[in-house]
């Protein structure tokens, strides 16, 4: 069977967070991990959470009503110069694994305010 579709990357990843976790998304992503914030759309806003830029992909927290957190599933970001956000995020005090399981990429897992699992990583060469 031909394909007449091809898949052209992923235009977000959700992750899920409890009520009220506004002001808390924005102190993490943006004054914490330095990512920008996206205005979301006029329908969507009511729904409450908040968007953040990640490269050329969007990072959206959702709020969840019976929240529970992602403790295996997770994102994986890319970072050029992980060493410099390890040292932002030491300068915070934020807390954070080293893992040296993969020989060709350097990296780290975090958890996010609410739990959720977060993996960061500097592929070698990069």
């Amino acid at each position: 069977m031909m394909m007449s579709y091809t898949f052209s990357g992923i235009d977000h990843v959700q992750l899920a967070a409890p009520r009220g976790c506004e002001e808390t998304a924005r102190k993490f992503f943006t004054d914490l991990l330095g990512m920008q914030e996206l205005e979301k759309p006029e329908p969507l806003r009511a729904r409450g959470g908040a968007w953040f830029i990640c490269g050329a992909q969007q990072i959206h927290i959702g709020v969840e009503a019976e929240f529970a957190p992602a403790k295996k599933a997770h994102p994986a970001f890319v970072v050029h110069n992980l060493d410099a956000l390890l040292a932002r995020l030491d300068a915070h005090g934020a807390e954070y694994q080293l893992d040296t399981a993969l020989d060709d990429r350097k990296r780290f897992f975090m958890n996010d305010p609410w739990g959720n699992r977060l993996e960061f990583m500097e592929l070698e060469g990069n």
